[in-house]
């Protein structure tokens, strides 16, 4: 990878980063709270655009959404999107190796939800509110931005005439 990649990396990684951070802290009016499951709506949507550029930009996105959330939130949401960390380093995984965004969405959405649920477990959340309200329901969160990723990424992608596992990087079609 020669040094323009990188640079072009970091860019993404940037405005990613940038994004994960505005996403909590300016548009709370995306925030939906069913006691004791919360989901910020878009919140995901910069982690599973980083999976398209690397596991390193997910990771470090996934760090920047942590941090936008502890920005604003009770640490117990925070500690929940540190997990992106993982959920986006995995995802791009699958990308890197199978050129798949839907699988590596299908794929994350039961560690994601599994991952919420056990970081909550020591906040004091029962096994019920552990397994039915935040795994099931970060997996829905989950699907549901994957879904507004998916739409996003392909219209950048037909915006920058690129396929769409292209669309983030500078060698044409």
């Amino acid at each position: 990878m020669d040094s323009r990649d990188k640079i072009r990396k970091m860019m993404f990684a940037a405005v990613l980063i940038a994004i994960s951070i505005i996403i909590p802290t300016q548009f709370g009016f995306l925030k939906i709270n069913i006691p004791p499951f919360s989901a910020t709506l878009a919140s995901h949507v910069p982690m599973f655009l980083a999976m398209l550029i690397s596991p390193e930009v997910a990771i470090v996105v996934g760090i920047g959404s942590a941090l936008g959330f502890f920005i604003t939130s009770p640490l117990v949401i925070a500690a929940r999107a540190a997990m992106h960390i993982v959920v986006g380093y995995v995802g791009a995984l699958i990308i890197n190796k199978d050129k798949n965004f839907k699988k590596a969405i299908a794929i994350t959405a039961p560690i994601h939800g599994v991952l919420e649920g056990l970081i909550v477990i020591p906040f004091g959340f029962s096994v019920y509110q552990f397994i039915v309200v935040v795994a099931v329901g970060t997996m829905i969160h989950h699907f549901v931005d994957g879904a507004i990723s998916y739409a996003l990424a392909n219209a950048l992608a037909k915006a920058r005439g690129k396929k769409l596992y292209d669309v983030f990087t500078s060698e044409a079609m």
